[in-house]
């Protein structure tokens, strides 16, 4: 079993990478929330062991990012902050489990062990009419063909799949494609989206503009 660690703690996630080590799982560290979802998006876990207070980016901004994007793989989220409160906040955003912290290794490991059974081996499919979306490699096939796209392309298509028929704002997927903070323009998700349609026609999907609203990804008429 693969899993990331997301905590910025060394002395703690040394010691949780070491206990986790010892039950057979590879550990994939990362200490940073800015940089947790390109590794996310990389080493394609099988659970997700997430702090909630990062340097970078907080982790349910994270979190609320990682699911938008289509990313299912089982989160624990690992805090301090143990209010009932942060707990339904988590939970809603999209964690799996909650274990506030201090908590004992076995109970932690027990619990990665039983997220892991529970989401199988089975990973969900995003589709869109012929369109087929696999959130193991983050590829796009059609008819079992893998659409061979640019990376920002990738993303634009990756990011409207994951919400089939639901209108994404500009803002939201300037941020999925180009990074949060990237000051990117406006325009710029425009242009992405002109050479993603361009790329896309003759296939069964329309990508449609909403004036107001963003972009959505539907079945061809």
């Amino acid at each position: 079993m693969k899993v990331l660690l997301v905590e910025d703690n060394a002395a703690m996630a040394t010691t949780l990478q070491r206990s986790l080590q010892r039950a057979g799982m590879q550990v994939v560290l990362c200490d940073d929330g800015a940089r947790a979802l390109d590794r996310w998006r990389a080493s394609r876990p099988d659970v997700v062991l997430l702090d909630l207070s990062l340097p970078g980016r907080d982790g349910l901004e994270l979190l609320a990012i990682a699911r938008d994007e289509g990313l299912r793989t089982p989160v624990l989220v690992i805090t301090a902050r143990g209010t009932v409160g942060d707990r339904v906040l988590g939970l809603n955003t999209g964690a799996d489990d909650y274990l506030p912290k201090p908590f004992d290794l076995d109970e932690l490991e027990a619990r990665v062990q039983a997220l892991h059974r529970r989401s199988g081996d089975e990973r969900p499919v995003a589709a869109v009419g012929g369109l087929r979306g696999d959130p193991e490699t983050g590829a796009v096939y059609h008819d079992g063909q893998p659409l061979d796209l640019p990376p920002r392309e990738l993303a634009l298509l990756r990011a409207l799949l994951a919400q089939p028929g639901r209108a994404l704002p500009k803002e939201r997927l300037s941020e999925l494609v180009f990074g949060a903070g990237s000051g990117a323009q406006a325009e710029a998700i425009e242009v992405v989206a002109y050479r993603l349609r361009k790329r896309l026609a003759g296939l069964p999907v329309d990508l449609v503009t909403l004036r107001g609203l963003g972009y959505l990804l539907r079945p061809a008429a």
